[in-house]
């Protein structure tokens, strides 16, 4: 397993050992000791989702405000663009964002801590993300926002109209939004 650093150094690209040959390929997706090890973070995985998405699907930007969850997030079909956004005021990295390629073929994970926001955007015709997330789903302390606000200038790459549910499309603004301190 290998950990790159990105620009917001709370989030973290995993990057698993994969064997392959002509059968195919084996990998660990997740070993709590090593993913401990190699990070230096202690944490509990409580809960896996999983989603599947047609292209152009954009899903995000979503958090909790209570019951905050860390995500440990890859595609395990397909491709997207995975975007965590920093919504802790405190912080030196406060409405900046981070993105990521992940696919089924780089099999890269990206570890998202609580206090962010998160979202993703679907690049091939199909693609089923699966996260580990570090509490409970809490719809009471569920929260969006806008995912093209100007004020966060997320380059999502698009490659066509966003495909987006009601609650996406209705999300409040970033400087409206019920944030972290």
């Amino acid at each position: 397993m290998q950990v790159i650093s990105t620009p917001i150094p709370d989030i973290l690209i995993i990057e698993p050992q994969v064997f392959g040959d002509d059968r195919g390929f084996f990998m660990e997706s997740y070993n709590h000791r090593r993913f401990q090890e190699k990070t230096g973070l202690e944490v509990e995985f409580v809960q896996d989702n999983h989603s599947r998405s047609i292209r152009n699907v954009l899903r995000g930007i979503h958090y909790q405000v209570q019951a905050v969850q860390g995500k440990l997030v890859r595609a395990l079909v397909g491709e997207i663009l995975d975007v965590a956004v920093d919504l802790r005021r405190s912080s030196p990295t406060f409405g900046k964002s981070v993105g990521c390629v992940l696919s089924a073929t780089n099999k890269r994970q990206l570890w998202i801590p609580p206090g962010f926001g998160h979202g993703f955007v679907v690049f091939s015709e199909v693609a089923e993300v699966m996260y580990k997330a570090t509490n409970y789903y809490a719809p009471e302390f569920d929260r969006a926002i806008l995912w093209n606000d100007p004020q966060l200038s997320i380059d999502w790459q698009l490659q066509g109209e966003p495909i987006l549910s009601a609650k996406d499309e209705n999300a409040p603004k970033f400087q409206d939004a019920e944030l972290f301190d």
